[in-house]
């Protein structure tokens, strides 16, 4: 390596040398002063240039520069001498080395050889191989410049894919009417994404589309909103059902805390099961179908109007409209048809009145209608506002008052109609819940609950007709003691002496006295059950449970009781029957107010309740009853007459009264008997009465117009009978009267028989006019008209026939009625004979 190096440095020398000498001929030779100095300066070339690898050009110009050339070749010469001697005796040294590194070397060459001739098959096999490389090469480049293409293309692409994107999402969204998204993007589409692209045809195409696009979201927003207005319409009822069932479920946990609080406060047990039971009755939904279907119903209840309909039709047409600047079209248009439907919902059907399931429908409609618009008022800004809201109220709740007032009107079943009152309730109690005034149907119900009270009244009516058709009018009679304990149950009744008694027990009213005691508390509890969710204090409750029965018992009880004394089948016993039963429904109206106050819970405010007129009417029914026996009796005792036959011209009384007479006496006898569970002033009223009608028959039966003649034996029959009638009013038939009172009814006859039987008229006439006399109830014209009737019946005889004393007799007879008649024309006030 070592020699390899000398050499290279040997022909870097010879270089130089080679350079200078050529440099040298073209350089003057220098003065000899300045070689000195231009020797040191070579001596430093030569050095630099021994010591640097740099290019010689700068130090071969700074010889030529310094004109010393020739002697830098010299300087130069001498020093690759001292490099030759060096290298030779470096040679020397080293030459057997060198030998054998020539030797190696010619090996090396050998070698070389084979590496060159295996280089150059190499390179042919390389140079085959490279055609396909070369091949793929071009390949390659003409990849390279189809990538290009596909590059810049992508770009091309990838600027104008986001627009297509963006028209495929807009598609897609109005393909799934999604509006409000698709008019969004519709929005990007044109202010960002096409701008990008418009040097594109395309583009302007997109363009001229994008109104026609705006329009037919609109349309389509628009088309929605109309199949929502539709549906909405469809489902209402089931919102308005889901409204009011939510308000019901409310409803009965508010009363399960009140019925707790009453029953604590109130210790009639009854009144408690009759307020769970109205309770469990109230409920207008009630039903056994409905209790199967509670698992599906449970479901519903959790959800809101929001859940059960998709209002984003609203929403986004509305957003649509909006952002397109038509709110106020859109707004409109929605009123108008919401308008429409309200109307449409407001219509019932003409038959609503006859089911429950007609009025539900109906409330179920407008609830719904109105649920749906208080949720649209509450999600959207100003779309419903309050005041339309208020004035689609204002038009319901009238057209509601009159559809219901009409239909009220037309319906006869109480039972309906209290469940359509529970109805009302519970619709107002929803669309209060929704913040509805509701007042104005409060009012309605109250004129409803009018209608209802006369509906129960026709109830009742008859109810009260079949009891008095089916009483038998005789005293109720119980065999055992379980009997015994339902009647007491029933109706408060109390009688010690009753109850020590054996079985069977005979009451002393009969089995209707009970049974309208009964119902007339069932009336009670129906106006209550009416008056209950009515926002009504106790007192108000109490008044209208009382002026309603006061009503039934003044006007439909009184007339059916009326009605029913009044009928020719009733006898004697039916009709004091009645009379008793009357005694006994006074006396429970007591224990009606008790039962009123304890039902309505006013047991507090007993000084601003009003009282049952109950005791006033049973009252005056005793007294149409009393007055019924009198006249029965009076008639029963004018069929006895209708038998009576007397021969006026009677020569000879028979010695015994007639026999008409005696079987009208034994039935008064009967009939009185019958009195004894009356009051006493009844029962000597009747007689009383019963006595004064057969004097006053008798005497008919003397001034009879048609009797022409009466004999002295025809009087003296007759006074027999009114011998009778003064045995049996002396037997006392009645107890109770003073003395003598009974007997006045039979003086004016005793005292005209016994001035006939007499013949005293001198007594008669004499004591005329003053108040001891004893013929003062003999009247002169009865007198005369009797007088008359004897002298008739005299003519018949020949008065040369007559004995002396009758004919005198007969002198004396127009003697008297001379005087009688002087009497009754107001002659002299006091006759002497």
């Amino acid at each position: 390596e070592t020699s390899f190096s000398n050499m290279a440095a040997s022909n870097h020398w010879k270089k130089i040398s080679a350079a200078v000498k050529f440099v040298s001929k073209d350089v003057s030779n220098q003065e000899r002063a300045r070689l000195e100095a231009i020797d040191a300066q070579h001596e430093l070339l030569v050095n630099e240039i021994e010591a640097t690898d740099a290019p010689l050009g700068p130090v071969c110009r700074a010889v030529y520069d310094n004109e010393g050339h020739e002697t830098f070749l010299e300087k130069l010469n001498t020093r690759i001498r001292n490099h030759d001697r060096d290298i030779e005796r470096m040679c020397n040294h080293h030459y057997q080395g060198f030998i054998d590194s020539i030797t190696e070397l010619l090996k090396v060459r050998s070698e070389a050889v084979k590496l060159q001739s295996l280089v150059t098959e190499s390179n042919a096999v390389l140079q085959e191989s490279s055609k396909e490389l070369v091949k793929k090469s071009e390949e390659l480049l003409q990849c390279r410049r189809i990538q290009k293409n596909i590059t810049s293309a992508t770009e091309s692409l990838s600027l104008c894919l986001p627009v297509l994107e963006m028209y495929i999402k807009l598609k897609e969204q109005m393909d799934q009417k999604r509006y409000y998204p698709a008019l969004k993007t519709l929005e990007q589409l044109e202010h960002t994404y096409l701008p990008r692209v418009s040097r594109y045809r395309f583009s302007r195409i997109m363009a001229d589309a994008i109104p026609r696009l705006r329009e037919s979201i609109k349309d389509a927003s628009m088309s929605d909103l109309k199949d929502f207005l539709e549906s909405i319409r469809k489902h209402s009822e089931r919102i308005g059902e889901h409204a009011m069932s939510h308000a019901l479920k409310q409803k009965d946990l508010d009363r399960v805390l009140v019925r707790k609080y009453l029953m604590k406060k109130s210790g009639n047990k009854k009144v408690q099961e009759e307020k769970k039971e109205e309770e469990e009755d109230t409920n207008p939904f009630g039903t056994e179908d409905e209790d199967d279907d509670d698992d599906d119903e449970d479901e519903d209840e959790e959800r809101s109007a929001q859940d059960m309909i998709d209002f984003s039709p609203v929403y986004r047409c509305m957003h649509i409209y909006s952002v397109l600047g038509a709110r106020e079209q859109f707004e409109n248009y929605y009123r108008k048809q919401r308008r429409k439907q309200a109307r449409l919902a407001l219509q019932p059907q003409s038959n609503m009145h006859e089911t429950l399931q007609g009025c539900k429908s109906y409330f179920h409609q407008i609830i719904g209608f109105f649920v749906v618009e208080d949720t649209v008022m509450n999600t959207t800004q100003g779309l419903v506002s309050r005041q339309f809201m208020d004035e689609l109220w204002d038009m319901a709740l009238s057209k509601i008052i009159a559809v219901l007032r009409t239909h009220s009107a037309y319906c006869t079943d109480a039972t309906l109609m209290l469940e359509i009152k529970n109805l009302i309730v519970l619709f107002s109690d929803t669309l209060a819940g929704y913040g509805f005034p509701v007042s104005q149907l409060y009012d309605l119900l109250m004129e409803i609950r009018d209608q209802y009270n006369e509906i129960l009244m026709k109830r009742w009516l008859q109810i009260f007709r079949e009891i008095l058709e089916s009483d038998t009018c005789a005293p109720l009679c119980v065999a055992d003691k379980e009997e015994y304990s339902e009647i007491i149950r029933s109706f408060p009744y109390k009688d010690e002496a009753l109850e020590k008694e054996e079985f069977p027990k005979r009451f002393p009213f009969s089995g209707s006295v009970p049974q309208v005691y009964k119902q007339i508390k069932e009336f009670a509890y129906a106006c209550i059950k009416f008056s209950e969710d009515l926002n009504l204090s106790h007192t108000e409750i109490d008044d209208m449970v009382r002026k309603s029965t006061n009503l039934l018992l003044t006007r439909t009880l009184s007339g059916c009781l009326t009605s029913h004394i009044k009928k020719q089948t009733l006898g004697m016993a039916e009709l004091v029957q009645i009379s008793i039963n009357t005694t006994h429904l006074e006396t429970a109206c007591v224990y009606l107010e008790d039962f009123i106050s304890n039902m309505t819970g006013a047991v507090g405010d007993s000084v601003h309740t009003a009282r049952l007129q109950g005791t006033n009417t049973f009252k005056d029914t005793r007294q149409e009853a009393e007055s019924q026996i009198y006249t029965k009796l009076n008639t029963k005792i004018d069929e006895f007459l209708d038998l009576a036959h007397y021969n006026w011209t009677l020569q000879e009384p028979r010695g015994h009264a007639s026999g008409y007479l005696m079987d009208l006496i034994a039935f008064l006898q009967s009939t009185f008997a019958v009195f004894t569970n009356l009051p006493g002033k009844v029962a000597q009223t009747a007689c009383m009465s019963a006595c004064k009608h057969l004097a006053s028959s008798l005497m008919t039966f003397l001034l009879d117009n048609e009797v022409r003649q009466v004999s002295m034996g025809a009087l003296q029959q007759f006074n027999l009978d009114v011998i009778q009638c003064e045995q049996f009013v002396d037997s006392e038939p009645v107890p109770g009267f003073k003395d003598g009172a009974l007997q006045m009814t039979f003086v004016e006859l005793r005292q005209l028989l016994d001035l006939f039987m007499a013949w005293d008229w001198s007594l008669y006439l004499s004591d005329y006019g003053r108040e001891r006399s004893k013929y003062v109830r003999v009247h002169p014209s009865t007198a005369i008209t009797i007088l008359e009737k004897m002298r008739e019946a005299d003519k018949k005889k020949n008065l040369f026939a007559l004995k002396k004393n009758e004919r005198d007799r007969r002198k004396l007879l127009d003697a008297v009625l001379k005087q009688l008649r002087q009497l009754v024309n107001g002659g002299s006030n006091r006759i002497q004979e």
